[in-house]
């Protein structure tokens, strides 16, 4: 009696007649399909060990290892400027915000995306140094200027450095804004507003399709304007250059960037909150209040909000309340309570919000809207 086989037989018939082979065949190809199934498993299950691994180890992570524990020490400090209110892990690590409901969302959205990102496919749409390598090439062979690389002196690099950083930062704050004030792309981003409490892992609640998005633009967009930025300014620079000019990211991630995403306020103070956005600059963005709708979009640098008309900046502490909430400030229930529905409803929300004000909009009366926080 024949062992029943992992694949119906038709499948591995197809798979010998496309490779030509012969039907007698049938049950070592069936093995092999097997055998290559368990291979690409194991793989994926190696890559997304690596890919989380990376994540807590990567300098460029913001969540790397080392940043965390710049944190701490950040945190300490202020615990101990603020009298030690309370013991020091209850204040680094309060059970009401890591034991909360959406936080256990925030570590599934994480690890989902780890998964995908162990397959490849947010790599394959992320190629910002090639774009900025190839449109650079083709700027200084257009315009017969030389093709040289440049004698890069700390100064040199030190000044690539802020261009790329300049750039890299405004084009972060037009792809941010467009999330928001865009109903088509708003659900998308909407799921890391819909946070109710905020941990450094919370910069990790990502809709997929809004990393995917975000990486296309930087591609196409910070590709190109770093591109023009270095030609103007600079000449030739090796791609090796650009893909590796993180030294300000560097001090960003390491002087408390994870504070953005957590339940410690920490400002800058009004001066420096006109050129730097602090973490509670960004505590202000998550927040559920109108008055701080659609504010401070920066990342690094607050003179774009300045220069837009978006900057927000708080004169003392402000108690924040965070989640999503109606156009008059009024908190929404959690659309979001679980991955299946983080990852499936903003498809739906999307689509309402493409139909909206058409024939085929599905609600023929006003229907209740969901705001940015």
């Amino acid at each position: 009696m024949k062992t029943p086989g992992l694949w119906p037989d038709w499948i591995v018939r197809a798979s010998l007649e496309y490779q030509h082979l012969p039907a007698s065949l049938l049950p070592y190809s069936e093995f092999r399909l097997q055998q290559t199934l368990i291979e690409a498993a194991m793989d994926l299950l190696k890559q997304f060990f690596l890919s989380v691994l990376d994540t807590f180890t990567g300098l460029e992570s913001r969540i790397a290892v080392v940043y965390l524990l710049l944190t701490v020490l950040i945190v300490a400090v202020l615990w101990n400027m603020r009298g030690r209110p309370t013991g020091f892990l209850a204040y680094l690590l309060p059970k009401e915000v890591y034991l909360h409901k959406s936080n256990l969302v925030d570590i599934k959205i994480f690890l989902f995306n780890a998964l995908l990102s162990a397959s490849g496919l947010f790599a394959a749409v992320t190629m910002t140094p090639l774009m900025t390598a190839a449109v650079l090439n083709g700027l200084l062979t257009a315009t017969g200027s030389s093709v040289a690389p440049v004698d890069l002196t700390f100064a040199k690099l030190a000044f690539a450095t802020v261009i790329i950083i300049l750039t890299l930062d405004f084009c972060k704050y037009w792809a941010h804004r467009l999330h928001h004030e865009t109903s088509i792309l708003w659900p998308f981003h909407a799921l890391h507003h819909s946070a109710e409490i905020m941990t450094p892992l919370t910069a990790h609640r990502n809709h997929p399709v809004f990393l995917i998005l975000r990486a296309l633009l930087y591609t196409v967009v910070v590709g190109i304007v770093q591109a023009l930025m270095l030609f103007l300014l600079m000449g030739k620079i090796e791609i090796l250059t650009i893909g590796t000019v993180n030294a300000g990211y560097f001090l960003f991630n390491a002087l408390g960037s994870n504070l953005r995403h957590s339940h410690v306020w920490l400002s800058y103070g009004p001066v420096l909150e006109h050129v730097f956005i602090s973490p509670a600059q960004h505590h202000i963005h998550h927040s559920a209040e109108r008055k701080h709708y659609n504010k401070n979009y920066g990342e690094v640098f607050a003179i774009w909000d300045l220069m837009f008309g978006t900057l927000y900046v708080p004169q003392s502490y402000e108690k924040i309340t965070y989640g999503l909430s109606d156009e008059d400030g009024t908190l929404i229930e959690q659309p979001y309570p679980n991955l299946r529905t983080a990852l499936l409803h903003p498809f739906a929300d999307s689509w309402r919000a493409l139909l909206k004000g058409t024939s085929f909009d599905p609600d023929a009366a006003p229907a209740h809207e969901e705001r940015k926080t």
